[in-house]
């Protein structure tokens, strides 16, 4: 290993790659020690092996199905020196091997972390809405922005993207608390600037390449930081849409080691109109509802997005919390139906109805409804005008807004698991009950969702009801939001012809 490093200048050591054959642990570790020493910095060992080195399958292309039949184990284990039944014995504590893993294992060795520590999170962060039209990415950031002025909350907030800060809304939080570096960087284009750069070591905001996989890697591993360093964030992370697919993997693997955080997949959907298809998402809502550990919520209005991002940190250090798959959108929404129906009803109740997964947003004027119209995200205004024009043409309609269309599954599906478990009919206890009241439950649904209509046919199973769902089932395109909605079947007087068509 010496001869390895006496053979390289300090600039080469940095990259060496050795191949090293057959050689053990120990000298693994030496060459580590020995590139460490010259370089005075930490080094890198690349050690590339052989699949199935010393076996009858080594290096075979088919080696990947290939299982060893018990003469090979039994040559196998003779050539080792091991006894029978003692193929999991450990190194001789005394032996060099055995002192690597003794020390290895020190330093690794797993202590259960305790309980999250809870730094409570208010229920909203906005004042105030205001009266102008807003869209949901655009309210995510100014709540972001209002979180930080609490500084119990902003030092545990990290916020962190894929090339898309600016696109996604952070340029307010991070004028606020500065992006990190682990040296202070110079700040080469002022404060003069809507946004400004500046990069220092006590900046709260990662930015990355164009990599939505180390998104993810990022974000398990902040959310994971009581569990490894004992310290508990608020990871945030955002990302376009549709590439929340590209770091899929990275995804799944941090929702499985138990990591908390949240996401906010913006802008999404057909309603990003001039973008054109590849940055248009359909499919995404498929995977927030169907992951374990992460809560898929897609509000339209403001003051849901508020109450939704609080709820989803707060959640965070919650024993039975998981993390928040946000869907949000860039079109600006009328505020108007939202705040005209808080103002008639319990903010406590209508929060409470929000997070449980959607509430009913317009109820019908002079007689039962006929129909009910469900939705979810930036085509909530769109169903309100087709609810209007079926009112005028005599059939009446319930519009229900779906802010988390994952939870309301979930309630659903739980309580039909527990009735099979118990061996007792199901009784409809979960909030879609609340929704879909009593007399309205054989009425046929129209669902109306910018991404793949099977996303809410579900809906049509939990009572028994005629579904027609209407959605994006085709890559998208460029063009306008009326345009594409024209093209979906998504404006008011396709949706009421869905109606019509749905009540025949």
């Amino acid at each position: 290993m010496q001869r390895i490093v006496d053979d390289h200048d300090d600039a080469e050591l940095p990259s060496l790659v050795q191949d090293l054959g057959g050689h053990d642990l120990a000298s693994l570790l030496d060459c580590y020690r020995a590139c460490a020493a010259v370089t005075d910095r930490p080094s890198v060992v690349f050690a590339y092996t052989v699949k199935g080195w010393g076996l009858p399958i080594a290096g075979d292309p088919l080696n990947h199905s290939a299982l060893l039949q018990p003469d090979d184990i039994a040559e196998l284990r003779a050539t080792l020196g091991v006894d029978a039944g003692d193929e999991w014995a450990r190194f001789d504590p005394a032996s060099r091997a055995g002192k690597v893993c003794r020390a290895v294992g020190r330093r690794l060795a797993h202590r259960p972390a305790g309980p999250r520590p809870h730094n409570p999170v208010p229920t909203s962060a906005l004042r105030s809405v205001g009266a102008k039209p807003t869209s949901s990415q655009e309210t995510f950031g100014r709540a972001l922005v209002r979180l930080a002025d609490d500084p119990a909350i902003r030092d545990q907030l990290v916020t962190v993207s894929p090339d898309v800060s600016v696109s996604t809304n952070l340029g307010g939080w991070i004028n606020k608390v500065g992006v990190f570096h682990p040296d202070e960087q110079p700040d080469f284009l002022g404060d003069a600037r809507l946004l400004r750069w500046r990069q220092a070591p006590t900046g709260q905001h990662i930015e990355l390449g164009i990599s939505e996989m180390n998104l993810f890697l990022m974000l398990e591993a902040l959310g994971l930081g009581h569990e490894l360093h004992g310290t508990h964030l608020l990871p945030v992370g955002t990302v376009y849409d549709p590439f929340v697919c590209r770091g899929l993997d990275a995804l799944i693997y941090a929702l499985y080691s138990g990591a908390r955080f949240v996401v906010a997949g913006t802008p999404a959907g057909i309603t990003l109109a001039p973008e054109g298809g590849a940055h248009q998402s359909t499919i995404t809502p498929s995977i927030g509802l169907e992951l374990p550990g992460l809560t898929y919520a897609e509000p339209c209005f403001a003051r849901p997005v508020d109450w939704l991002l609080c709820d989803g940190l707060d959640r965070l250090s919650a024993p039975d919390g998981d993390s928040l798959y946000l869907r949000l959108s860039t079109r600006p929404i009328d505020q108007a139906p939202f705040e005209a129906l808080l103002d008639r009803h319990d903010g406590v109740q209508l929060r409470e109805a929000v997070l449980a997964g959607g509430y009913r947003l317009r109820e019908p004027r002079d007689a039962p409804a006929e129909v009910v119209l469900a939705a979810c995200g930036p085509v909530i205004p769109e169903v309100l005008a087709a609810a209007e024009a079926l009112e005028a043409e005599g059939l009446p309609s319930v519009v229900i807004d779906l802010t988390s269309p994952d939870r309301l599954y979930r309630q659903w599906r739980g309580s039909l698991r527990d009735a099979s478990r118990g061996a007792r009919p199901a009784a409809p206890v979960f909030h879609l009950a609340h929704l879909i009241q009593p007399q309205e439950r054989k009425l046929p649904i129209v669902t109306v969702h910018d991404a793949a209509s099977h996303t809410l046919a579900w809906l049509g199973s939990v009572f028994g009801a005629r579904v027609l769902p209407v959605g994006v089932d085709e890559f998208g395109q460029s063009g306008s939001i009326p345009e594409l909605y024209r093209a979906f079947d998504l404006l008011p007087d396709q949706i009421v012809n869905a109606a019509l068509v749905a009540t025949a």
